[in-house]
This record gives C-alpha cells, sequence and structure tokens, in this order.
C-alpha cells in the first residue's frame, strides 16, 4: 500500500523526475508524457463515471480506473534485459482479456454501425466518448514512449482495447444505439 505523508518533495524542481527504479528522467521525456495521457485519460474515465450516476457500468469503469494505475506504474518502471523484479507492476494478458471480453458483452447488444458516429449523445455517452479520445492521445504517446525506450507490449494492447470498450460502451449509453448521432457526410455545406 502507498502511503503519502508530504506531496511536495522539492525533487523534481530541476524538471525531472523519478521512475519505480529509482533512476530519474526528464519530464518532457516521451515516458512522462505517456503516463501524463494515462493519469489525463482516467481523470476523464473518472468525469464519465460521475455522470452515470452508479450501476454496472460505473463499477466497470472504476475497476479500468484502478487498472489505468496500474498502467501508469507500468510505464514508470523501465524494461530492462533482467526479469523484472517482483515489486515491478506490469499490466497482464489477464487485464487486456478481461477488457475483450467486456467489449463483446457489450456489443452483443448493439446493431452492426452503418455510419460513423459522432461524439455525443446522452450526456453519460458524451463523458465516455470524451474519454475514449484521451485514450486514444494516451495509446499514441504510450507508442512514442515505446519506441524511445520501450514498454511492455500488454500496455500498449490494454489501450487500444481499452478505447475500443469505451467507444462500445458510449453506443450502449446512446440507448443501445438508437441515440447514436450520426455523421451525415458534408451535411454542413
Amino acid at each position: 500500500m502507498v502511503k503519502l505523508n508530504k506531496i511536495y518533495t522539492r525533487t523534481g524542481d530541476k524538471g525531472t523526475t523519478g521512475l519505480v527504479d529509482g533512476s530519474r528522467v526528464s519530464k518532457a521525456h516521451a515516458r512522462m508524457a505517456a503516463i501524463g495521457d494515462v493519469d489525463e485519460a482516467n481523470s476523464a474515465i473518472g468525469v464519465a463515471i460521475v455522470a452515470l450516476d452508479g450501476g454496472d457500468h460505473a463499477t466497470l469503469l472504476t475497476s479500468i480506473q484502478n487498472d489505468m494505475f496500474d498502467l501508469g506504474a507500468d510505464i514508470a518502471t523501465p524494461i530492462t534485459d533482467t526479469p523484472d523484479p517482483e515489486w515491478a507492476l506490469r499490466i497482464t494478458a489477464g487485464q487486456v482479456e478481461r477488457l475483450e471480453q467486456e467489449i463483446d458483452r457489450l456489443n452483443e447488444r448493439l446493431e452492426p454501425l452503418n455510419s460513423f458516429v459522432l461524439p455525443g449523445g446522452t450526456a453519460g455517452a458524451a463523458h465516455v466518448h470524451l474519454a475514449r479520445a484521451i485514450t486514444r492521445r494516451a495509446e499514441r504517446a504510450a507508442v512514442s514512449a515505446h519506441e524511445a525506450a520501450g514498454l511492455n507490449p500488454h500496455a500498449l494492447t490494454y489501450l487500444n482495447r481499452l478505447s475500443d470498450l469505451l467507444f462500445v460502451l458510449g453506443r450502449v449509453l446512446n440507448d443501445d444505439g438508437a441515440a447514436d448521432v450520426k455523421w451525415v457526410p458534408g451535411a454542413s455545406r
């Protein structure tokens, strides 16, 4: 369990921050951009949870928020040539599989798409679509960090599946797709 008695440490005042293994990197490093975007996605999921006002979908998203902290810890733990120490927290294939199962379960209720969907509809769906877009940005940042320093491949897959799950959940929250706002190409010309 984490225990934080003091919030400021002054160790980052010169533009660096500590990673899980004790090493330090610039706060502008691609790894830190990915961690920041994951944190922002997690915050957007939190806003979506509030908009849902409880229920099974909020419970699912709360579970995902916990995974997002695991993901941040994973990204903050450098990959080395030696096996991970016991304390290293990594996203697992099982966490990705759980998202896939949830996507399949939610998608069973939906009619196939016949148009692209605009991010909107109900308030809950709009918040979930915003979280999806931020998650996509986090995925792009994680890919950049992976290219710069190497990340756990399951971390990248998790972000990709999470954005898929949020898309499907947005449709479910739009009255199982009936209230989806469809894209009409060229409609405002």
